[in-house]
């Protein structure tokens, strides 16, 4: 079967493969048993929480988010009927805004060259690639975070894109977001002796203030970081200072597990391990504290499972739908309003990185051919590739996918991950509310030898039906992921019910 049947034949459903699968049980089962509250006390997870974000330089094809790409805008749909489309990445640094052809080309400013960070390759955005954004979110029912750049921007410039943008998408705007990743500036778009959280913000006030003058009702989101995560807590103990401060309605910034892709510590074993995610929870409890003190939500802008461009054998594969819905669930249960995976095309991410991605070389290095290499997505970690003239969603998205089918629930608090992680298995579970009032329950497996029997003790008395999904592949480096449902239904037994997650695994149990 080839990659594109392949892919096709995913999004079918329920698959007779797939149900044998669930049966195949390893060779050791670990036991526990979840006590799952009757109130929801937690966060809601937005109807649209789900996310992808794309370069700006997209843009500079104005046929790419376009009405007329039919098959992109299938597999947004597909992925998420609400979602967020985040528009930013590096090369957004470079995008200069022509509101006309005859509009002058600016100077250009000299940019230092280091490699790895992406060459000053200048590109325009024009009315015409923002019209096409427009009807490209109308078709696909999604929203939009508006990238501006601020690294060779300038005030005037900006305000007249943001302008034009806001009157172009109206609803669809979520907010804009000016420079991506200005914590990594100092090397190479800004003096590094002199450039930290405070020169930035008085740079990123100068641009808003000036956007705010000509588009009052303009809302942002700041300081989108790579990962030094304290200039989250710079800006908000700074912000109470700040007189009629521009409104802010989002503390964003962005989280790769690891990269790049020639670094042997980023593989399938550490991607999965509790310790991953017990990071990932050190760093929104820190940046929950200084939401707070803003008064706003948090959002994950950009990130993926390896940086430039993703890994092989890692980004590409089925262990990255398990860290996608962990991931993604995680941090909905820290209050966050929503989660953006990167992607896009391969060109558009090799330019955000230098020229190429270090995915290719290991690739090489590995004696792939040219053949072979070609047969992956591009970048690895897209979670909607381009194959052909076609898309197809990447296992990472099959991983978001499962996590966005609770978007509009509220969270049950309890300690459900580390109960099973005490059992002795690499588990992770999450409970909600849906919001017609049922009761969900997604554990995911991540444990490669060990399957789980869960105990859902949901109280004496409880009835109902109870129907599961299941997230799964034949392992965890299988190029396919599979979103199957139980064609068999069964009921609570004194408000209890016994399901078996087999290793790789994620399932979803919910009382009907």
């Amino acid at each position: 079967m080839n990659r594109i049947s392949r892919r096709r034949f995913l999004v079918a459903g329920a698959l007779s493969v797939a149900a044998a699968r669930l049966r195949v049980y390893g060779q050791e089962t670990v036991r526990a048993t979840l006590s799952i509250p009757p109130e929801a006390a937690g966060p809601r997870m937005p109807a649209n929480f789900v996310g992808l974000s794309y370069e700006v330089e997209q843009l500079a094809d104005p046929s790419f988010f376009s009405p007329q790409n039919t098959g992109l805008i299938r597999q947004f749909q597909a992925l998420a009927p609400h979602g967020v489309l985040r528009l930013g990445g590096n090369t957004s640094e470079f995008a200069t805004w022509k509101p006309s052809p005859n509009a002058p080309e600016p100077e250009r400013p000299q940019i230092r060259e280091v490699q790895g960070e992406p060459r000053a390759q200048f590109y325009n955005v024009t009315p015409e690639a923002v019209r096409n954004l427009a009807a490209f979110l109308n078709a696909s029912g999604w929203s939009c975070i508006y990238g501006i750049g601020m690294g060779t921007n300038t005030p005037d410039r900006a305000a007249a894109e943001a302008v034009f943008a806001a009157q172009t998408l109206g609803p669809s705007l979520e907010y804009f977001q000016i420079g991506n990743e200005a914590d990594l500036f100092g090397r190479h778009l800004r003096d590094p002796q002199t450039w930290n959280a405070q020169t930035y913000l008085d740079e990123w006030l100068a641009m808003a203030r000036d956007i705010e003058a000509r588009l009052p009702e303009a809302r942002f989101g700041l300081p989108d970081v790579a990962s030094n995560i304290s200039w989250l807590t710079d800006i908000a103990d700074r912000w109470a200072t700040i007189q009629n401060p521009p409104r802010i309605v989002a503390l964003t910034h962005h989280y790769y597990f690891g990269g790049p892709a020639t670094n042997p510590d980023v593989n399938i074993p550490n991607l999965l391990k509790p310790a991953t995610m017990q990071k990932v929870q050190a760093t929104a409890d820190t940046a929950n504290a200084d939401a707070r003190k803003m008064g706003v939500r948090l959002r994950m802008t950009e990130g993926n499972t390896c940086y430039r461009g993703g890994k092989p054998g890692l980004s590409d594969v089925f262990a990255a739908s398990l860290w996608a819905a962990d991931y993604a669930l995680l941090l909905a249960s820290n209050n966050y309003s929503g989660v953006n995976l990167h992607g896009g095309t391969g060109n558009s991410v090799a330019n955000s990185v230098g020229g190429s991605l270090p995915g290719d070389a290991l690739l090489r290095d590995q004696g792939e051919t040219p053949q072979q290499i070609a047969s992956h997505p591009h970048p690895f970690y897209t979670p909607i590739a381009t194959v052909g003239a076609e898309y197809v969603m990447e296992p990472v998205a099959y991983g978001l996918k499962f996590a966005g089918a609770l978007s509009g629930s509220t969270f049950v608090k309890g300690d459900f991950t580390s109960k099973l992680q005490a059992a002795g298995v690499d588990a992770s579970a999450y409970v909600v509310k849906l919001p017609e009032g049922r009761t969900s329950v997604v554990i995911l497996n991540k444990d490669a030898a060990q399957d789980l029997a869960v105990n859902l003790d949901f109280g004496r008395g409880k009835s109902g039906a109870v129907e599961t999904e299941a997230l799964h592949a034949p392992s965890l480096e299988s190029r396919e992921a599979h979103i199957m449902r139980s064609e068999r239904a069964r009921r609570l037994d004194n408000g209890q019910c016994t399901v078996t997650v087999p290793r790789a695994t994620g399932l979803r149990v919910t009382v009907v």
